[in-house]
């Protein structure tokens, strides 16, 4: 592998600038995406795991997000704060959009609406980004044919979603938790958008870390005691918190900010389409579940509309 190419994925964005002259530097943005999607895809198994283990939904939260704040920290602790009080607040934002809003509200949502409902409500995040940008940055409006392929990925995430059969029932209260976590997702790719214009992706994935933490302490304190440490002590809790803070917090938030500034949000955004065959994949390996016709359809039709996405908007 030549690590000079995968290096230009954490070099500061001023100067990949300059650099990103090829196609072939491009595809390891793309590759960030993908890892990004891979180890979100995969965060679902290890969620699982800690709420079998007794943990509850904000308590995990914050563990991932504390943990790869620490880790953070100690690479990109020399600028406190941003240019100005309205970019700081702007990463404030990001900290509550992507952090303790999705988060909680996702996992809230599940509680209160079958997890079909949920998995298929915060798939169209991107489909939800597309549609910002186009009212947002009127100059910049997607063309129709990036609008076609979205629909096209999200009937294929329906198929995935619906793999072992069709169980769909309007819960409103769960279905609208779990669309205003959809909602906040797509927000966070809007202004992260506009961020990366003015800050490199560590200070960026720092200050979303310390927001989202800060913001998750009134759920916090709404939530019942804390796991014990003999819970929090068990092989099983250990790696998947460290695979969830680490891979999946630090690493993908990273990735994903880094891809945006590269791909634009729309292209970045029409990945998260693939994070529902990650974990179709993942539970056919690990958790022994099939995989029927409706979800081999489904991948295809995942594929063939990030394929026609791109395609459509080249043209």
């Amino acid at each position: 592998m030549n690590f000079n190419k995968f290096y230009v994925i954490f070099k500061p964005m001023s100067d990949t600038d300059k650099s990103l002259n090829s196609s072939s530097k491009f595809a390891w943005y793309h590759l960030a995406a993908l890892i990004t999607i891979i180890f979100w895809g995969s965060s679902f198994v290890s969620t699982r795991v800690l709420l079998d283990n007794g943990l509850h939904a904000v308590e995990i939260y914050i563990y991932r997000f504390l943990l790869a704040y620490l880790f953070i920290i100690f690479v990109s602790h020399k600028r406190l704060w941003a240019n100005n009080l309205r970019d700081e607040i702007l990463l404030a934002i990001c900290g509550l959009t992507s952090g303790s809003i999705y988060f909680i509200a996702e996992n809230f949502a599940l509680k209160y609406t079958y997890v079909a409902n949920v998995s298929l409500i915060t798939s169209i995040s991107p489909l939800l980004t597309t549609l910002l940008i186009g009212v947002f940055y009127r100059n910049e409006r997607p063309a129709k044919g990036v609008y076609l392929g979205s629909i096209v990925a999200l009937i294929g995430v329906s198929c995935v979603i619906f793999n072992s059969g069709f169980n769909f029932q309007i819960m409103p209260f769960g279905d609208l938790l779990a669309l205003s976590a959809a909602f906040s997702f797509a927000f966070y790719s809007i202004i992260l958008r506009k961020v990366n214009v003015y800050y490199d992706s560590l200070f960026i994935t720092r200050k979303t870390f310390f927001y989202g933490l800060v913001t998750a302490i009134p759920f916090l304190i709404m939530e019942p005691d804390m796991s014990p440490l003999s819970v929090l002590m068990r092989p099983g809790v250990i790696i998947n918190i460290a695979f969830l803070g680490i891979c999946c917090s630090l690493l993908g938030f990273f990735f994903f900010s880094r891809a945006t500034a590269t791909l634009g949000a729309i292209v970045t955004n029409n990945y998260l389409y693939l994070q529902s065959v990650v974990t179709l994949v993942l539970a056919y390996f690990i958790l022994n579940e099939t995989i029927s016709i409706v979800g081999y359809i489904g991948c295809g039709l995942i594929l063939a509309g990030l394929i026609l996405s791109d395609r459509l908007a080249k043209k």
